[in-house]
């Protein structure tokens, strides 16, 4: 159950004086991404047993060529999309290619239960460097939140007694988990603090990157796997949804929306993603998961206690 703006002169960039957008509305569009992701570690066990980078590798190549179609079709300069402030493509290489980098590496080097929950940290990281970084205030519902979910994590990965027996001897897979959370929530709160900057599709681009990145460390770590007819149907269904829609969803939903709130729903991921075990006949059902659904769902209240309807910078269309 393990889961995952262009900057030119020419183009037209995101102006926060222009228009504004509900913050709840741009939390819900964020929350479609934690619901898009929560398909993937289905997709990926009926994909069978292909490298994790080859598969990465072909699911981003997808994403970025659904991209290089909607650029074309809406008459726009791919060049000037892939034209962008070296900054801002070492952070969304550093996001997404970072994350799925670290995740690979931490799950060859521990156990993955406690690689499981050492990475879902992330959603707390949100919670604590939103404050650090880019000074939102910090409430106790926010921890209290974050930290019910987390809980729900550890029930759900310890339901069948073989729960993380942290050892000295995986340290290195530890810290690489780590890396992986913490990757990823500083991408996610950076992404706020550069909303202004930030050209739009962006993360088309970085799908494109990634996708080049990860066919690189393929080819220096893994061997070629073939993949049947039905195993690329599955790459496509992912590139479509959870490796590619989701990251703009989510990036929208981390510059416009609450923070806080995303990051106790970020949790129901795992939950949904269990339950689509238990629905396929992968997994039994197990009383366990509704404690931990209780847990997360108590954890969404908290962290949604002040879910107003300010108002935030909406792009340009």
């Amino acid at each position: 159950m393990h889961r995952l703006f262009i900057y030119a002169e020419s183009m037209r960039v995101m102006n926060p004086a222009s228009s504004t957008v509900s913050t709840s509305r741009a939390t819900l569009i964020g929350f479609s991404a934690i619901l898009t992701w929560s398909s993937l570690p289905l997709l990926t066990l009926l994909a069978g047993k292909i490298p994790p980078f080859q598969m990465t590798a072909m699911a981003f190549a997808v994403s970025f060529l659904l991209t290089l179609v909607k650029w074309q079709v809406a008459g726009e300069s791919i060049r000037n999309h892939l034209t962008m402030q070296p900054s801002m493509w070492a952070l969304g290489i550093f996001g997404i290619f970072g994350f799925h980098f670290f995740y690979f590496l931490a799950y060859q080097s521990a156990p993955a239960v406690d690689v499981l929950l050492i990475d879902n940290l992330w959603p707390l990281l949100i919670v604590l460097l939103s404050a650090l970084i880019n000074g939102d205030k910090l409430k106790w519902q926010h921890l209290a939140g974050v930290l019910f979910g987390f809980a729900g994590v550890v029930v759900v990965t310890t339901q069948k007694g073989d729960g993380p027996a942290f050892s000295s001897q995986y340290l290195l897979g530890y810290l690489e988990a780590f890396a992986c959370g913490f990757t990823w929530a500083l991408y996610s709160v950076l992404n706020r603090k550069v909303a202004s900057r930030m050209p739009r599709d962006a993360v088309g681009a970085y799908c494109g990157a990634t996708a080049l990145l990860s066919l690189i460390c393929h080819l220096i770590f893994e061997d070629t796997v073939p993949v049947s007819a039905t195993q690329i149907g599955l790459i496509v269904i992912m590139g479509i949804g959870p490796i590619g829609a989701a990251f703009f969803t989510w990036d929208y939903g981390m510059r416009y929306g609450n923070i806080q709130a995303l990051s106790a729903m970020s949790y129901t991921g795992l939950v949904i993603a269990a339950g689509s075990f238990i629905l396929f006949g992968i997994e039994p059902y197990s009383p366990v998961i509704l404690i931990a659904t209780a847990l997360i769902l108590s954890g969404v209240i908290l962290g949604t206690l002040d879910f107003s309807r300010r108002k935030g910078p909406l792009p340009q269309p």
